[in-house]
Order: C-alpha cells, then structure tokens, then sequence
C-alpha cells in the first residue's frame, strides 16, 4: 500500500488552491487560459482524493487520542469507529495513487479496430467475424459508436480483414489491452468428424491522433485508385473508387473501397494511416522506456497470443494475467466482455502501484 507523507498532501493541496486563484483572476489570456484550465481539470480529482485522506487521517488520529484516555465511555465509542475509518483510510489512499498514476495521453481518444483472419483459413474468417460482433456489441453497450471503414469479406462469412472506428469517451483507455492474438478452439460447421481446430485472429487498437499528432505531407504519399471487388460479385462498382495510399518514409500501405465515394475513401484511407503513424510513434517511444517498467498485463504487441475462446468447454482464458472464466457465451456476445476488460486494467494498475513513490 502507497502512505502519502503530509508535504506531499500539502504540495497537492497547495498548487489546486494556486491553480484555483489564478482561474478566479480573469488575468489570464487566451492560451494561458486554456493550459491553466486544462491542469485545473487534471489536478482537481488527485486533490478532492488527497483532502479525503487528510480528512480520514485527522479523524483517525483523533479516534486514537481517544483510546489512549482515561474516558472508558468515550474509549468504546472510538473502539467502535476507528476499523471503519482505518479501512475508509485504505481505500482513501488507494483512490489516490490510481489517481496519482501517469496518464496515457491517448486514454480519452477515439480508437481504430482492426482485426485480421490469422492461421485456420475459413475458420479463422469466421472466428475474426465473431470478434468484430462481439466488440461491436460492447461498444454498443458503453454508448459508443462504431463505424466500418473498411472490410474484406470471407467467401464463407467473416472477414479476412475488417477495418472500423470507434468513437466515445475513454475507448482506448478501456480497448488498449484487446491488442494481440486471439486462438479459437471449436469444431467447425463444416468439420463432418467432430475433430476441434484451432485458429486465430489478430487484434490492433489504435489510439486515433490529434492533428497536432501526425503530419503527414503530400509528397510522401503515393495514392492509386482502382475498381473495388466484392464477394460473390457483390457491391462491385463500375468506377475506379477504391483507393490505396502507401506511406513512402515507412512503407505503410493502407487500402479502403468500401464506400463508392472515391473522396471518401481517401478520407478513410489517410483517417487509417495517421492512426498507424500515430502508433508507430507511440511503440517508438514505449520501446525506449520498456527497460524502465514491464507491464504484466503485456506490451500490446500484436505477435503476443493473448487469448483462448475455448468454445467445448465454454471458457474463455487470458494468459497475461492467467484470467479462465467459464462464460464464453456471455463475453463472445459482448455482454461479459468487461469482465476481462476490469481484470486487466486492476492487473495494469496493480503494476504500476508497485513502482509510484508515495
């Protein structure tokens, strides 16, 4: 458990009460304003937290100047109330270290979803297909929105490859560990001997940037159209609308013919790229400080096997955090997926407690 010493309390306290006078002054100029608000927001939860666990800690001390007194009367009131305040305290303190962690600069933003048939040919389509219903239905559930930006239809059903976006507050801070490989263990429709196959598909959340994020310049882009295709002959257009934009620098080639609009799915088109720019720079970074911190939930590489839908059986595993729970159905409807979800952020946060200095 992280103790806050009294400064640190007292500093926290000191610079709200700072930041609340310079708000109050109507002195502050346009991008003053904006950069004084913005810290005001951050530091208003951390310091409601750190004034509660002042608060608990006086009552605590004067429950146990009480105990410590000749009152007998006054000695078994406070006898009753200080295990309350002690685990009130606890939980006060807990509240603000989570709140005291660094935060991801991309927790609050819109993600890209893309997922990706892997090994077991139609199998892995229809596995793929799954997933994508499964967090579309939970995005469903949070009051997000969740749009198709591009798909690559399996002749069977699925998708060899689905592209969509996911719009709301706080989607990646709660999708970011959904990164990795997903295994699937069923019998196929198909399968006439009852034997169980396994196949997989891979899953990439994507923070989407800000403008000020990524810029992407003109002359580093080569954009070629061609006719879209679809299965079976169908949604075929008559026009070169698709579009496909590789990124000369790194290489990154992004295609989307989903809408028949040829300016709309250039928009789409270069929507996807900034996002995986955008990664790009993140994994940079992340990979220069991994020496300083392992994260025991993972490192969100898309090569890691994360997951096991193990439909026979009618569980679900996850193996960063050795996570088996018996309701398959429930979470590959959407419905139980947060389960997981709340799993492995307490696992992250519990990790991350564990190296914050109090």
């Amino acid at each position: 458990m992280t103790t806050f010493s009294s400064q640190r309390l007292a500093q926290i306290e000191a610079r709200f009460a700072e930041l609340q006078a310079m708000m109050a002054s109507g002195n502050l100029d346009g991008d003053k304003f904006v950069q004084t608000s913005k810290e005001y927001a951050e530091i208003e939860p951390v310091a409601n937290a750190a004034a509660e666990v002042k608060r608990l800690r006086d009552e605590q001390a004067g429950l146990e100047e009480m105990l410590a007194g000749d009152d007998a009367e006054m000695k078994a009131m406070a006898a009753d109330e200080v295990d309350d305040v002690k685990e009130a305290l606890a939980k006060a303190e807990h509240t603000l270290a989570l709140q005291l962690l660094p935060k991801d600069a991309a927790d609050e933003r819109p993600a890209m979803l893309e997922i990706r048939a892997g090994t077991g040919g139609d199998e892995a389509a229809l596995f793929a297909g799954d997933l994508y219903r499964m967090y579309s239905r939970f995005a469903e559930d949070q009051g997000w929105k969740i749009e198709m930006i591009s798909a690559n239809a399996s002749e069977v059903g699925g998708f060899k490859e689905v592209i969509a976006n996911i719009n709301g507050k706080g989607v990646f801070a709660k999708l970011k560990f959904e990164s990795g490989v997903h295994r699937v263990q069923r019998v196929p429709e198909t399968e006439s001997g009852g034997r169980i196959h396994t196949s997989a598909a891979t899953v990439a959340i994507l923070p989407e940037p800000e403008e000020v994020d990524i810029d992407i310049r003109t002359e580093d882009l080569r954009i070629d159209t061609y006719r879209a295709s679809g299965a079976g002959g169908q949604h075929v257009n008559k026009t070169d609308s698709a579009i496909r934009i590789t990124h000369l620098p790194t290489g990154l080639v992004v295609q989307c013919q989903d809408g028949k609009s040829q300016h709309k799915n250039k928009a789409q088109a270069l929507k996807v790229l900034s996002a995986r720019l955008y990664e790009r720079e993140r994994e940079m970074v992340a990979s220069e400080a991994a020496d300083a911190r392992k994260s025991m939930v993972g490192s969100g590489d898309r090569s890691e096997r994360i997951r096991t839908y193990n439909y026979p059986q009618g569980r679900v595993t996850d193996h960063r955090i050795n996570l088996t729970l018996h309701k398959l159905p429930e979470i590959i409807e959407g419905g139980a997926l947060h389960e997981l979800i709340d799993a492995l952020t307490a696992e992250d946060e519990a990790s991350r407690l564990a190296n914050l200095d109090g």
